[in-house]
């Protein structure tokens, strides 16, 4: 009979098996291996009793004969029987080892331990366990001696490790298996030592919406853009560039400076907010009020914009400039008034179409380009036209920058101008007949006392002459207003369209005296005539 395993194994090639060299998992491989086991009743050589290189030379069977292979066999040797009780296997020649070296004794296989040997009745010794070999069921080793079995020592020394080792065995595990799974996370998705990191994203913006209130400042531009244009004037080797705004019969109000080069033959382009253009002609022009206005060859069906009353603005009321600033078209600025009735000179200094007016100021953003347009309320209604600034010095060129002081021709004014321009060509100057002293330095503004050149300083039917005033009287006040200098007192007068009434409070040898004047043209109303 052989010692199958019945069960399917998988072991090493011509490697043993011992039960007690394993609790759950193989120990290590033995140095040499073990043959598969030979059928029960033959000897063989056991593992690693014999001297090293001996391994698997007893598996030959029997040696030849002392006289050499002769086919006879020798007689069998005898079992020994010792005085324990014990029988020694027989002395016993075999083959030997190839190199000369002296061969252990092979083993006797016996009946089973703890049963008689033959006819002597001496009970055999347990065989020794084959080693490195799995269990082969029930029955396949010989029963345990007294005692217990064999090994329960050993083996209980070899338990394995017991539930709360697992466990924290398997948490150690857990926590260095996330801590490398970061590391390696991080190793192949930071960015690069340029800074370019390929998967950088920023998120979209959330929906919204464009539509404005009508009374915020976006409505009121998007109400008032349509109606503002860009002027670009070409004239003697010269251009320059400024604003305007669209009023009643398609006409452009702008100032005088922006289109004067083109009085004498230039030419004048409009842009419209539509970024469509077309060629443009002067149809009136007032030098002193620095306004012009001017006849588009199309609109493009643009609105005309609508005007507001300048009598009606108090400092702090919210403003907005529309224009084209630095030929930057369709710019929009916001401010404030930031003060009224401010004497300004108006066009280009020390020329001949200088003059004074009585401005709006406005805290708004107004450069070189801005000239002509809207300054515009809340309602987005026209309370003035942007024509200065003031600034801390010129720069090279004569281009100059805002520092948040705006000047605005009151739209009162221009109204009246506008219209007189378009309906005769030209505009009437609004007078009150008197000299001013330029020399007093006292308070309010002092009457001439004798003629210059000729003109007498109360002009004779004039309008102070009929109101009382006479020379040398000291003007304190205008409808209300304290004068601190005759162009402040100029520019209130020319402000006017003749016919208002001035309520004056003035000043006669001590004594305060009010009287009214009512505003008269320096000539007489000119005739309307076909544009």
């Amino acid at each position: 009979m052989t010692t199958d395993d019945p069960r399917t194994h998988e072991a090493h090639d011509a490697e043993g098996r011992a039960p007690s060299d394993f609790s759950g998992g193989r120990g290590p491989a033995p140095e040499s291996s073990r043959p598969d086991f030979l059928p029960a009743g033959e000897t063989t050589g056991l593992h690693g009793g014999g001297q090293p290189g001996d391994e698997g030379w007893s598996q030959l069977g029997q040696p030849p004969a002392p006289g050499g292979w002769s086919g006879e066999q020798p007689a069998a040797p005898v079992a020994q029987q010792r005085q324990d009780g014990w029988v020694d296997a027989p002395e016993e020649s075999g083959w030997g080892d190839p190199s000369g070296r002296p061969r252990p004794e092979p083993a006797v296989a016996g009946p089973p331990y703890g049963q008689a040997a033959g006819h002597t009745g001496v009970m055999t010794a347990p065989p020794p366990p084959p080693p490195q070999a799995f269990g082969m069921g029930p029955g396949w080793a010989p029963p345990p001696p007294p005692g217990g079995p064999a090994g329960a020592t050993a083996a209980a020394g070899h338990r394995g490790p017991g539930t709360r080792t697992l466990v924290a065995l398997a948490v150690v595990i857990a926590l260095l298996a996330s801590t490398l799974g970061s590391v390696g996370t991080y190793l192949l998705t930071r960015p690069s030592g340029s800074g370019v990191d390929p998967s950088y994203r920023i998120p979209a913006a959330s929906g919204g919406s464009t539509a404005r209130p009508p009374e915020s400042v976006a409505g009121v531009a998007s109400k008032v853009l349509p109606s503002v244009v860009s002027l670009a004037v070409e004239a003697g080797g010269g251009a320059g560039t400024g604003s305007g705004f669209l009023i009643k019969g398609g006409y452009v109000v702008t100032n005088n400076h922006v289109v004067a080069a083109a009085a004498s033959g230039g030419q004048i382009q409009i842009q419209f907010n539509n970024r469509k253009s077309t060629a443009a002609r002067i149809v009136g022009r007032d030098p002193e009020s620095d306004l012009a206005v001017v006849k588009p060859d199309d609109t493009f069906g643009m609105p005309e914009i609508t005007l507001g009353d300048s009598d009606n603005v108090v400092v702090g009321d919210p403003v907005i400039a529309i224009g084209s600033p630095l030929g930057l078209t369709g710019t929009v600025t916001t401010g404030i008034v930031s003060s009224l009735n401010r004497p300004v000179q108006a066009g280009e200094e020390n020329s001949s179409d200088t003059t004074w007016f009585s401005a709006i100021q406005t805290d708004a953003a107004i450069n070189p380009g801005n000239s002509g347009g809207p300054l515009v309320n809340a309602r987005g209604e026209v309370i003035g036209v942007n024509s200065a600034i003031a600034t801390l010095g010129r720069q090279v060129g004569g281009q100059s920058g805002s520092i948040g002081l705006g000047f605005a021709i009151p739209v009162n004014h221009a109204r009246r101008v506008a219209e007189e321009l378009v309906t005769t060509g030209s505009a009437s100057k609004s007078r009150i007949g008197v000299l001013i002293d330029q020399a007093y330095q006292g308070t309010g503004v002092r009457i001439r006392s004798e003629a210059q050149d000729g003109q007498a300083p109360v002009s004779p039917g004039g309008a102070a002459d009929k109101a009382g005033l006479k020379p040398g009287d000291v003007i304190l006040e205008v409808n209300g207003l304290t004068l601190q200098d005759g162009n402040e007192l100029i520019a209130l007068v020319r402000g006017r369209a003749p016919g208002d009434r001035l309520e004056v409070k003035f000043q006669r040898g001590g004594q305060e005296k009010t009287t009214t004047v009512i505003v008269q043209a320096d000539r007489a109303t000119p005739t309307p005539r076909p544009s």
